[in-house]
């Protein structure tokens, strides 16, 4: 049986989008007029076989009856208005490690000083969410008790809402004892990178909660993910993961405060990491908002060699600014100040 997805390309920034939206020539992106576009790139999947045709919004007409109405649904979804962003052109999302061995900054930000001097400097910086973390994720790290996450977070959790009343505050978890002292404490965001399969408790504890999940694809585990990852169609794999979880959180309440993320590193090598940044716009006809962590990843030393750097801040800022191109809005990043002023520079270049 075959299978269609709609892909939002040829996009058109600033005040000649916001006048050719006006016109009804292009379509806006998230209900964003200062981004729209004019074409579809239209993925056909026919069991392991896929192909793609780029067609103008123009001629959607002229597609056969059962392809225009999947087509016509998905395009509803890519036009709606994102309720995350607000009015915001961009979300940053600050990472803070309170671990020992995390892969860049583990063993730096590890107590409760150093945290909240971190903290503040990342809001001061531009970071609209503070994503703490008190396990490593990285490949081949190890599982620790909840316990003993718990205890290195405990007295950020307990204090944040009362220092940093401005921020949104989200916690980077797998395990439901974290998550339930976290929303005890007003947590806003709960980020589970195995989208709450790890901890058996763990969707119980946030199914009926007033605040945002982030379904984040991951193949494998931390522990193996980076072990030969293999995918059919690494774009439309993820795509039908986040599908197949979105029915998954839909019978719960507050089912449209989701989050997308599709892992980069996480399961994947160069050249899967590539596909999705590249075509990263697919996910928009899922109708939720998107968020994209590419900071000091691998692939960037991947690609340039002899010219990596230790933050990386040069490749992370540029797969940023490239998928902020097609729209993405929320980055999970560690070089707060560098990433905003490279996003504020590009949002002005993009809007002349």
């Amino acid at each position: 049986m075959k299978k269609y997805y709609t892909r939002a390309c040829n996009f058109f920034y600033g005040s000649n989008s916001r006048n050719l939206v006006k016109k009804k020539l292009t379509l806006p992106l998230c209900g964003d007029n200062s981004i729209s576009f004019n074409q579809v790139e239209i993925f056909i999947r026919n069991k392991k076989k896929v192909d793609s045709k780029i067609i103008s919004i123009k001629k959607l007409k002229k597609l056969p009856l059962i392809v225009r109405k999947k087509i016509s649904k998905d395009i509803k979804k890519i036009t709606a208005k994102r309720e995350f962003l607000s009015k915001k052109k961009h979300i940053l999302m600050g990472v803070l490690n309170m671990t020992p061995d995390s892969f860049s900054d583990g063993g730096r930000f590890n107590s409760f000083h150093k945290a909240t001097q971190r903290i503040n400097e990342m809001c001061r910086s531009g970071a609209d969410i503070i994503d703490i973390g008190g396990e490593s994720t990285r490949p081949g790290s190890s599982i620790i008790s909840q316990t003993k996450e718990l205890q290195r977070v405990k007295q950020i959790l307990k204090r944040f809402k009362k220092k940093f009343p401005k921020s949104l505050l989200s916690i980077d978890t797998r395990k439901s004892l974290v998550m339930n002292f976290s929303i005890q404490h007003n947590v806003d965001i709960i980020n589970d990178i195995s989208c709450f399969k790890f901890d058996p408790k763990s969707l119980e504890t946030v199914k009926n909660k007033n605040l945002w999940k982030i379904i984040h694809h991951m193949q494998g585990t931390p522990q193996t993910m980076q072990i030969n990852p293999t995918y059919n169609h690494v774009l439309l794999d993820i795509y039908d993961y986040f599908e197949d979880e979105i029915k998954r959180f839909k019978k719960f309440k507050y089912n449209k405060k989701i989050i997308l993320d599709p892992g980069i590193g996480f399961g994947k090598n160069l050249k899967h990491n590539l596909m999705i940044l590249n075509k990263i716009s697919l996910f928009h006809s899922l109708g939720f908002p998107i968020l994209i962590g590419t900071s000091r990843k691998r692939f960037i030393n991947q690609i340039s060699g002899k010219y990596d750097t230790k933050e990386r801040i040069g490749g992370t800022l540029s797969s940023i600014t490239f998928s902020f191109s097609q729209g993405i809005k929320i980055f999970r990043i560690h070089n707060v100040e560098e990433v905003k002023q490279g996003l504020l520079v590009f949002e002005t270049l993009l809007n002349r």
